[in-house]
């Protein structure tokens, strides 16, 4: 669980911090309590020195001991009952020298002392030992006291730790319960929990934010589903209408009945054939995976309008105007200007060229068709909508909903509008941006970008499949 887990590295960050001070601590002072000690066996030494040389006995102390030693190695306690001194080598020679000091650590009967030896007057040495046995425990006392108050200090920071974090990761819990119910119950409307400042809060906002998306990926694909189940029925309708009275006839039509039924059952057939393949691009995108490159637009053109002039027979013409290179997905863009051909082809007299312009990074499909109503210029990049100057031409209604998707997904906008020089016809295409550069310029039309993409989409549900002009 993350909070135990936190939790246990904020204890032991604060284990490990407060396990130095302590150390630090009493290092520190042991090393006072040492110096003390050391005073104190100098103070005694120079006191018992002193008192000696008055022909004084000096006074008692529990945690002292003090012994004469003279130079032939002689020795002779000061206080009654007190431990003997054991010598060493070096205290005789401040015996018999009567010069320096020597200082040193003994061990009496398990005790352990300090002792300094220093010069008498009159010859001999007095030799001081002080006992550690008080120091000892006030070593152990101090080093139990700081062990207790450590691990207190561990254990208060482990249940602070502990609450605070319960505390700050209640909204991360919140937003797993509620993405676990999501992940049950495949409920896209349930509600994330509110969104607070700090980096919790940011991820709430990018789950709501991913959230989003998918609640408008599920309704586009209802609306598809139910748009395409619209426009198969008339086909498919069609379809089984005709075989149903061949069936029924059996050679008993007349040869041109029978020729005009088997004509619309191929007619029906490749509009059906178009239809799904439409849809099955529409659905999965396949060059979705394909990476941006630098693409000339002119270029393209040209490659677009020589396979439609072959086909097709019609005049194409391809202008340029300081024409720019562009950042998009190669064969998706070029999906793109075949779509805008194939209407601009669809919707011009068979007697007028198409015209593609590229200027800057922004090309333009121009027919001479019956035009685009002002009213409906956003709605033909939608799916399956037809416009009214439109109904009687044949068409899947796909084909600039394919546009929108592939420019918009490559950050690019589209368009569509009547033509410039009021002669008729209309003007379709898009713009993307400019290679090096992110800005996209708004020049001329009607644009579509994403967002309101989206919200039309997202109003479908409420809209019916509409008619529009867009190719087979």
């Amino acid at each position: 669980m993350l909070r135990t887990k936190i939790t246990a590295v904020v204890v032991a960050a604060a284990a490990l911090a407060m396990a130095l001070a302590a150390v630090m601590s009493y290092r520190g002072v042991s090393g006072l309590v040492g110096d003390e000690l050391e005073r104190g066996l100098d103070d005694r030494a120079d006191t018992v020195v002193t008192l000696l040389t008055a022909d004084l006995s000096p006074p008692p102390r529990d945690d002292m001991t003090e012994q004469v030693v003279s130079a032939e190695g002689k020795i002779r306690q000061l206080s009654a009952g007190g431990t003997e001194l054991p010598v060493s080598a070096a205290d005789l020679r401040v015996a018999r020298s009567g010069r320096g000091e020597a200082r040193e650590d003994v061990d009496v009967d398990g005790t352990e002392y300090g002792v300094l030896t220093r010069p008498l007057p009159g010859g001999g040495a007095v030799m001081v030992g002080q006992s550690y046995e008080g120091a000892a425990r006030v070593d152990d006392a101090f080093l139990w006291r700081i062990s207790l108050t450590t691990a207190a200090a561990v254990a208060l920071s482990a249940l602070l730790s502990w609450l605070v974090l319960g505390r700050i990761l209640r909204p991360v819990r919140q937003l797993a319960r509620t993405t676990a119910h999501i992940t049950t119950t495949r409920d896209l409307s349930t509600a994330l929990p509110p969104a607070g400042s700090d980096e919790i809060g940011q991820l709430t906002r990018s789950f709501d934010t991913m959230l989003d998306a998918l609640r408008r990926s599920r309704a586009q694909q209802q609306q598809l589903v139910q748009d395409a189940s619209h426009e198969l029925r008339t086909p498919l309708t069609s379809v089984r209408g005709s075989a149903e009275l061949l069936q029924r006839a059996r050679g008993r039509l007349a040869p041109e009945d029978e020729e005009q039924i088997l004509t619309t059952l191929v007619t029906e057939t490749a509009a059906l054939d178009a239809l799904v393949r439409e849809l099955v691009d529409l659905a999965t995108d396949r060059h979705t995976d394909e990476d941006p490159a630098t693409v000339d637009l002119v270029t393209l053109a040209e490659d677009t309008a020589h396979r439609h002039r072959t086909r097709t027979g019609r005049a194409i013409d391809v202008t340029s105007d300081a024409p720019l290179p562009v950042v998009a997905r190669p064969r998706a863009l070029q999906r793109c200007v075949d779509n805008l051909l194939s209407n601009a082809v669809k919707f011009s007299p068979e007697d007028t060229p198409v015209t593609v312009h590229v200027a800057g990074a922004r090309l333009s499909v121009r027919d001479r068709g019956p035009g685009i109503d002002p009213a409906e210029r956003d709605a033909v990049f939608d799916r399956f909508h037809r416009g009214s100057r439109t109904q009687a031409t044949p068409g899947s209604g796909l084909g600039l909903a394919i546009v929108h998707d592939i420019v918009t997904a490559d950050r690019g906008t589209v368009f569509a509008a009547d033509a410039p020089d009021g002669n008729g016809g209309a003007e379709v295409g898009f713009e993307l941006p400019a290679e090096g550069s992110r800005g996209r310029r708004e020049r001329g039309g009607s644009l579509v970008r994403p967002r309101e993409r989206a919200q039309r989409e997202a109003r479908a549900t409420c809209s019916g499949p509409g008619s529009g002009r867009t190719p087979s």
